[in-house]
């Protein structure tokens, strides 16, 4: 299924120093998936941090934030 970053996710990932790449690898293989309504929240442990993503589901999963989650 294709990804597509929303301008505001897109902000959010390049302030936050997240790769590109550590997103598409939690959203294709999450530990933890959360249903929130219409919104999927996925965590992903990546180099000793826990990666957040918030994605939509459509025709296409359109991403909405990214962020680091503390310990």
């Amino acid at each position: 299924m294709k990804i597509v970053y929303s301008f505001h996710s897109l902000w959010k990932i390049k302030r936050r120093k997240i790769e590109i790449v550590w997103s598409e690898e939690a959203i294709k293989c999450p530990d933890l998936t959360k249903r929130q309504g219409y919104k999927y929240i996925i965590t992903k442990r990546l180099n000793g941090k826990i990666l957040g993503i918030v994605y939509i589901k459509e025709k296409h999963i359109k991403v909405v934030t990214a962020y680091w989650i503390r310990k």
